[in-house]
């Protein structure tokens, strides 16, 4: 049973159809990496599995269990549930950029504990027990996050005051804080220097060796090549091929493929 599972996926801008019966599969702890030029409906696929866009026709499935039908309503607390089984990491990074390193990852933790353990609802004396014990415990593994992607020495420090590739690598922890089932990357490093690029992959590189499950949107063709378990090619709005990396970078059976590598013949 396929762990992630997208059935008839579509999504529409008034006239303008840009997903198109999406269907899609993959493992646990799969790698699956999706390119295409700009357009063909990649950042759109990923808002739509975040919820940060409302499919209009289509099923989610995550571990055969239905997670989201977009023939059913759900309300907006259903739709905050939904999305936490996916991590989303953006271009930009989104940090806060009032709050150090740490604080960015650390805030989200409390928020979302503090939400789940309902303690609005408790007794003065008993909340304030609880949000220390919660928070006591969130520090922890706020530090172990950024430790993770080697920037604890960077705790402290603003978003002003990092690098792009370390602001990215605070997002990466931001996003795997709240424990997702699937990782989203959406072009991870566009918005970064050349020389910055690498220490972000090599993150994403030690994610995958710890077994997680990502989809990532990217332009990076030797990095989709090396990391993926499986390539995606997307054009207008359809999923156009499919397969493991060498079959797709070197055996290309769409003509829009081959079009499409004809650019990239150096880099991959």
């Amino acid at each position: 049973m396929a762990y992630l599972e997208i059935l008839n996926l579509n999504k529409s801008f008034g006239e303008n159809h840009v997903l198109k019966g999406i269907d899609f599969s993959m493992e646990r702890g799969e790698v699956v990496s999706v390119i295409g030029s700009s357009g063909g409906g990649k950042t759109t696929f990923l808002r739509c599995l975040n919820f940060l866009e409302k499919p209009d026709e289509g099923q989610i499935l995550i571990d055969g269990e239905l997670l989201y039908d977009a023939a059913l309503s759900y309300s907006d607390a259903e739709i905050r549930e939904k999305r936490l089984s996916f991590g989303l990491v953006f271009q930009s990074f989104h940090l806060f950029p009032q709050y150090t390193a740490f604080e960015n990852i650390l805030i989200p933790l409390n928020l979302r504990a503090f939400e789940r353990a309902a303690v609005d609802k408790l007794p003065f004396r008993q909340r304030r027990a609880l949000k220390a014990e919660i928070m006591a415990e969130n520090k922890v593994k706020a530090m172990e996050l950024l430790r993770n992607v080697g920037l604890e020495a960077k705790a402290d420090a603003y978003p002003c005051h990092l690098s792009g590739g370390q602001c990215q690598r605070v997002a990466i922890a931001r996003a795997l804080a709240l424990s997702p089932a699937i990782l989203c990357f959406d072009e991870p490093t566009s918005a970064l220097d050349p020389e910055l690029t690498g220490e972000v992959l090599r993150v994403i590189k030690q994610l995958k060796q710890e077994g997680r499950t990502m989809i990532i949107v990217t332009h990076e063709m030797s990095f989709a090549r090396h990391v993926s378990d499986k390539v995606i090619f997307m054009a207008d709005g359809v999923i156009e091929e499919m397969g493991a990396p060498e079959d797709v970078f070197d055996n290309p059976q769409s003509p829009k493929t081959q079009a499409f590598f004809s650019s990239f013949e150096e880099e991959i």
